[in-house]
């Protein structure tokens, strides 16, 4: 195999791990946002304060995307692309991984907003849960650039 080849091959692998993170960033704040913005209409209906808060649940996913420019960056400062299957590899499933955690926990941020908007507590509570699914974030993208090593 010529080593164009490979080190393009290698490069699709960081750009599939920022571009599959990114998607579930997107599907993830939209429909945390869906969400909070239900929760506001309801507060309003019924001439409560809506509460600004709900944009912390809305925000949550996007870090993932951030994960995957760091995922891509490390691909993209490889000065060989010999190991082109595991870049590849890793941009995929990383950014598969990535991306699943933020649509998810965008998921959990909708659910969050409901309860929020509905009871007015318990934020620290939700806020937890959220944090539990970025962890499975950061786990990913750590354990994807020691592959890459």
């Amino acid at each position: 195999m010529d080593a164009a080849l490979m080190e393009g091959l290698g490069r699709a692998g960081g750009a599939m791990a920022i571009s599959l993170a990114a998607i579930g960033s997107a599907l993830g704040a939209g429909e945390a946002s869906m969400s909070a913005i239900g929760a506001w209409k309801k507060c309003y209906a019924q001439n409560r304060a809506a509460p600004f808060v709900l944009l912390v649940f809305i925000g949550a996913p996007l870090s993932q995307t951030i994960y995957g420019m760091i995922l891509m960056n490390a691909i993209k400062a490889s000065t060989s692309f010999a190991n082109w299957p595991a870049m590849l590899s890793v941009g995929v499933l990383g950014g598969i991984a990535l991306g699943m955690s933020a649509w998810y926990q965008g998921k959990a941020g909708a659910a969050a907003s409901d309860a929020l908007g509905e009871t007015g507590q318990g934020f620290g509570n939700l806020v937890a849960a959220i944090g539990i699914i970025e962890t499975v974030a950061l786990f990913v993208m750590v354990f994807s650039l020691i592959a890459l090593k």
